[in-house]
């Protein structure tokens, strides 16, 4: 909730992060994610391993939180003292994701959970923010899905690590594998690098979710340098972000609601350029933090 503490907290928490693995689930909407983390949980729980979920929900129009659809989903790991499944809402944030699941993930990185699942909202072309905020990215599809990979094709489907067909059981699962194998055969892959697998998957059955949770590990051993990549990406990505907030935070303080009307009046009238107009707020804040110091 943006509370004031939070920048003491991650400090705080910093230093007891960077130990966790973290999947992100993405796809359509309708594709089966919340059941497939249910069963995937189930088998990382197996594997002896502790899970933190970040479901993130559509906001509610009535009272601005998550609407909890995907926990209704995840009822059997309630009383398990291994799982914390945490639900989230977007709060109008786009991407797929809640503009506080970055922050989220180095709390539950700190409890220990030692696997972080993130199940986006469903998705569309553009929402490939889980890229910047997991290490492997999975996406879900329905069989019989043809069209919907060819209006994919140029967002999520560019991000897959690996393919997941929900549903096998329903008409249609290998046309959709073979669609996306066909999709992959446009690729070049260097020798011995990843490319993505689609694998057949019927979470409600539990139908080929281990095989999942060996395929997310095959790509963990495979891919150490990918992996040290994308991590260091996250801090770059993190830095701006902070970065960003400071300065908006700063330029904020620096002007009261009325400086800030007629500083938009003034921009207005082309009486002062914007970047000019900002570069003297800027300089007024340093003014006074130095006199002040």
């Amino acid at each position: 909730n943006r509370s004031t503490k939070v920048k003491d907290l991650l400090s705080e928490l910093y230093p007891h992060t960077g130990k966790t693995s973290i999947i992100g689930i993405t796809g359509v909407p309708g594709s089966g994610k919340s059941t497939l983390v249910d069963r995937l949980t189930t088998v990382i729980r197996n594997a002896g391993h502790s899970v933190g979920i970040l479901a993130i929900d559509p906001t509610s129009p009535f009272s601005g939180g998550a609407i909890l659809g995907d926990r209704i989903r995840m009822n059997s790991h309630w009383n398990d003292q291994g799982v914390f499944i945490r639900s989230m809402a977007t709060r109008g944030h786009l991407g797929g994701v809640a503009l506080a699941t970055g922050d989220s993930t180095l709390v539950l990185d700190a409890m220990g959970k030692e696997t972080i699942v993130i199940e986006t909202v469903g998705v569309g072309q553009g929402e490939v923010e889980i890229v910047g905020t997991a290490d492997i990215s999975v996406v879900t599809l329905l069989p019989d899905a043809g069209d919907s990979i060819q209006a994919l094709k140029a967002g999520i489907m560019e991000i897959a690590d690996i393919f997941i067909v929900n549903k096998s059981d329903l008409p249609g699962v290998d046309s959709t594998v073979e669609s996306v194998q066909a999709m992959l055969d446009l690729q070049e892959y260097l020798p011995g690098s990843w490319r993505p697998p689609v694998l057949k998957v019927g979470a409600m059955n539990n139908k080929g979710v281990d095989a999942l949770w060996e395929t997310v590990n095959k790509f963990i051993a495979c891919c150490p340098e990918l992996l040290m990549k994308r991590r260091r990406v996250r801090v770059e990505n993190r830095l701006r972000h902070v970065f960003t907030s400071e300065l908006t935070t700063e330029f904020e303080d620096a002007l009261s609601g009325k400086e800030f009307t007629l500083l938009v009046d003034a921009v207005t009238a082309r009486e002062v350029d914007p970047y000019t107009a900002v570069a003297e707020v800027l300089k007024k804040k340093s003014k006074d933090s130095s006199s002040q110091s």
